[in-house]
């Protein structure tokens, strides 16, 4: 896997062979590593027919920045980006010197309305990450031009352990279920401990059912209640 803080595009490492984090593996019962492994395998082949988005050396991203002891705060999206040069492994996250996508811009005016951020310049979120903020699709790989495409791959199986293992590892976090694929996967996570807030996708054709939503102020005031600190949500 490439430099976890630097953007994954031009590493020359395209096609190192990727694998679930360590911290991760014990999220996944026998079947689903098997499940796992089969999925990457298919992926593979189909990498040498079309492009794969994020590249194989970025997928896992994510998770390897935010082991789940360290998670504080989960964003849950779809699928990543799928044009070129866009998706690195964090959701929602786009390299810098990349045009920030409509999704990243309407989650920036949400920022600017709930806490008076100023939107930034560049679409990184990687200091997200770095506090514990662990910025996830229900799908983890995605073909070019195809939002979507891989959504029947398994990949809500396997995140949907993942969730489920963040939520019994992590202490007290606030869980953000942004769209329908990403509040499918609230039965994975536990209330009793954790908050779990839901609201529309920011992408603009459901962004009225996300503006508005104060997901980053009530996230903040949960933490802080359980002595986890805020989050700083400036990038």
């Amino acid at each position: 896997m490439t430099d976890l803080h630097e953007s994954p595009r031009g590493t020359g490492a395209e096609h190192a062979e990727p694998g679930l984090p360590e911290a991760w593996r014990d999220a996944l019962d026998d079947v689903l590593a098997r499940s796992l492994a089969g999925l990457e395998r298919r992926l593979r082949e189909e990498a040498r027919r079309e492009e794969i988005y994020p590249p194989a050396n970025a997928r896992y991203r994510a998770l390897a920045l935010v082991p789940p002891e360290r998670v504080r705060v989960v964003i849950l999206g779809q699928d990543p980006y799928h044009q070129p040069g866009q998706a690195t492994g964090l959701a929602f996250s786009v390299p810098r010197g990349v045009r920030i996508p409509p999704s990243l811009r309407n989650v920036y005016r949400e920022l600017a309305d709930d806490l008076g951020l100023a939107a930034p310049a560049h679409g990184d979120l990687t200091a997200w990450a770095a506090q514990g903020v662990l910025l996830l699709n229900t799908a983890l790989s995605v073909a070019r031009d195809r939002p979507a495409s891989h959504e029947g791959l398994g990949w809500h199986a396997i995140t949907g352990a993942l969730l489920s293992h963040a939520s019994r590892r992590a202490p007290p976090s606030v869980f953000l279920l942004w769209g329908r694929h990403a509040q499918s996967r609230a039965p994975a996570i536990d209330r009793g401990r954790h908050l779990v807030l839901e609201a529309g996708h920011p992408s603009p054709l459901s962004a009225r059912h996300f503006l508005g939503c104060r997901h980053f102020s009530r996230a903040n005031a949960f933490l802080a209640q359980a002595g986890r600190g805020a989050i700083d949500w400036r990038t």
